[in-house]
């Protein structure tokens, strides 16, 4: 278990829990990270059975990171003392938590086997705990972009995209369709459309009456 090795002071006040972890917020060495939510004392053997776990869990296939350390004294009365008498004596080793502060890290492991292993640590705490760099698959898939074709606008042409808008004519407003004439008889034959702007073409000639053939009676002179 983790305790310091030497300290000057072999009994130290009580201290406070206020505020917000300033330094030790973020990951340092690992890809994910189990952060606290509330203040608590965590005790050396807290840290150790969650490192245990950890490390049970993932079957040495990742790396875990501690970012705490139990260098604070904790000191206690025997029971059915008087009151006074001094302090009391060191019993064991804590670390002060506040809320935000990173508390272990892993890497190397999948972030589905990190957020189980974060979540059997959990347990061993005393204290409410959250993942860092972890995302659930609603987050994951809203962060997603996904790029759907271009939209087009009022008045602007798009080449290569079939439906596109056209751009309107110089007159302002867009050109009618042509107006059908009446439909020609049956077996009539079928007249050429003239090109707008040109002139009309005349009438065509009746085609020339065929050769008369020469009569059967005719001999040689």
């Amino acid at each position: 278990m983790l305790l310091p090795a030497r300290v000057k002071y072999r009994k130290v006040h009580r201290g406070r829990r206020t505020g917000v972890a300033t330094q030790g917020n973020d990951l340092a060495f690992g890809e994910f990270g189990l952060q606290a939510s509330e203040a608590a004392w965590m005790s050396n053997r807290q840290i150790e059975a969650a490192r245990r776990v950890m490390t049970r869990f993932v079957r040495r296939g990742g790396q875990v990171f501690i970012r705490v350390f139990p260098d604070k004294s904790v000191t206690k009365k025997p029971a059915e003392t008087r009151m006074g008498s001094g302090k009391g004596a060191p019993e064991g080793w804590v670390a002060v938590i506040k809320p935000g502060r990173v508390l272990f890290e892993m890497g190397g492991v999948t972030p589905e086997m990190a957020k189980r292993a974060f979540q059997l640590a959990a347990y061993k705490l005393p204290m409410k705990t959250r993942t860092l760099g972890i995302k659930s698959g609603v987050k994951a898939a809203v962060d997603v972009k996904i790029k759907g074709p271009a939209e087009v606008k009022p008045g602007e042409g798009v080449e290569g995209i079939a439906g596109a808008i056209a751009a309107p004519t110089a007159g302002g407003a867009a050109a009618a369709p042509a107006a059908r004439g009446p439909k020609a008889a049956p077996g009539a034959a079928p007249t050429m459309k003239a090109a707008p702007g040109a002139a009309p073409k005349a009438a065509a000639a009746p085609k020339a009456a065929a050769a008369a053939k020469p009569a059967k009676g005719g001999g040689k002179k």
